[in-house]
């Protein structure tokens, strides 16, 4: 994926990603409220050579006292140093329990010892360190002094007293809280990333590209209102919907030029993605832009047309096919403008051998003589094979996609199955789309 891709995925689950790094900032600071505070405290040791004072001896004590430096860093964990600082602060302590508070170091090059101690008390911190610092001193004065009566030739100085810390040393909570939110957004963002990996839902043109190049007629956004004011003429007319109508018919009368039929069947996947509101408002846009439109309820299953534009469905395109009623009977007049529609009429037993029958060839080549355009609305391609038995009697197809309602599977058996029957696939027009990418 390229960068614009990643942009996307984190506009599309920002809040996701918001909730994962609000959660990591909540965790890190139950963290830093939980964890006790630890102070350090330190003391620094100088290590002198004594002697007269010449620059031969002063060169000398210096390469000694580095030399040494290093064995006096490893003497302050030991029990000669750590017990008598236990004994002078009478602490419950052993030797090695107050090791693993103890730590002490040198830099490279120097003759500076540095001690510190980590304690749950400022204050004690500050104590044990100058009581280890006043023990080192005296365990070295003994182990380098050459007889008790002599002196000895090195001598360590405190340049550094240990003092109380003012905040503790840990939790840093200011740390905690950056990596506590810098944590939680990335979680959130590898969340959205999977999400979108293992997502196999359509959801715009991006992904109808990766199955067909057919021409992407137009695109209607996701409307709460649309299933209250479902016709085209219930919104305002220049409302983005009306406006998204009027391109899908432009688009559609360029994709028919060369096309001797005027039929023209609308079909989906599923149920769901909009078919009916489709068909059923661009029957609606091209009569008001002064064609004779009839528009056909073919869904002989689950008919809609009468029920979004007041019809009556007792006598229609059934009642045609099987003789009953001549079609000019049957149409029925809707709205100001010059479009009638042809109801589905009773639902029969055997809806698919209708639809493929001469007498549906015929009721089609009647209405193409009679009016600028036919539209019909079909059942969905996957749950039966009406859709795919009229594709074959119509000049185009045009595939309506729910965004987020088919899956990639889906769409992909829906495109192959018209591919079978050889439809003329005009183009797809994008439904429900989120107002927002």
């Amino acid at each position: 994926m390229e960068l614009n891709d990643y942009l996307k995925i984190a506009k599309r689950n920002w809040l996701t990603i918001v909730a994962t790094a609000l959660l990591g900032l909540l965790m890190a600071g139950a963290a830093s409220l939980i964890i006790k505070p630890s102070y350090v405290a330190e003391t620094k040791l100088f290590v002198a050579i004594q002697g007269s004072g010449s620059i031969t001896e002063l060169q000398q004590g210096n390469t000694f006292s580095q030399a040494r430096v290093r064995s006096y860093v490893e003497t302050v964990g030991t029990p000669a140093v750590l017990q008598p600082a236990i004994d002078r602060l009478g602490l419950d302590l052993t030797p090695a329990e107050l090791q693993e508070k103890v730590s002490a170091g040198a830099d490279l090059n120097t003759v500076i010892i540095t001690i510190s101690v980590n304690d749950s008390s400022a204050v004690t911190a500050a104590a044990i360190a100058q009581a280890v610092g006043s023990s080192l001193i005296e365990v070295v004065d003994k182990l380098e002094r050459p007889s008790t009566e002599g002196l000895s030739p090195v001598k360590l100085s405190v340049v550094t007293p240990a003092i109380a810390p003012v905040a503790p040393s840990a939790p840093n909570t200011r740390l905690y809280l950056l990596v506590g939110l810098v944590g939680g957004a990335g979680l959130g963002i590898g969340i959205a990333v999977l999400r979108t990996t293992l997502d196999t839902r359509v959801r715009g043109e991006h992904d109808v590209r990766r199955l067909s190049q057919a021409p992407v007629l137009g695109g209607i956004a996701y409307d709460s209102e649309a299933a209250k004011n479902t016709l085209l003429t219930q919104v305002h007319p220049q409302s983005p919907r009306a406006e998204s109508f009027r391109q899908i018919r432009t688009n559609l009368q360029f994709a028919q030029v060369g096309h001797d039929s005027k039929a023209l069947l609308v079909t989906s996947s599923l149920p769901g993605e909009g078919k009916t509101t489709t068909a059923t408002n661009l029957a609606i846009a091209l009569a008001q832009a002064g064609q004779s439109v009839v528009l056909v309820d073919a869904d002989l299953r689950r008919p809609r047309v009468d029920d979004y534009l007041g019809l009556d469905r007792n006598a229609g395109l059934t009642t045609a096919l099987v003789g009953a009623a001549d079609v000019n009977e049957l149409l029925q007049p809707w709205g100001e403008d010059e479009l009638f529609v042809l109801t589905s009429g009773q639902i029969p037993p055997n809806p698919s051998e209708l639809l493929g029958s001469d007498a549906m060839k015929r009721l089609i080549f009647g209405l193409e003589s009679a009016f600028d355009a036919v539209i019909i609305d079909a059942p969905p391609l996957l749950p039966v094979t009406d859709a795919a038995v009229l594709a074959q009697q119509v000049g185009g197809v045009v595939l309506v996609i729910g965004s987020s309602k088919v899956k990639f599977a889906e769409l992909e058996k829906s495109l192959r199955a018209l591919e079978m029957v050889d439809a003329d696939l005009l183009g797809v027009v994008l439904n429900l789309l989120p107002t927002r990418p």
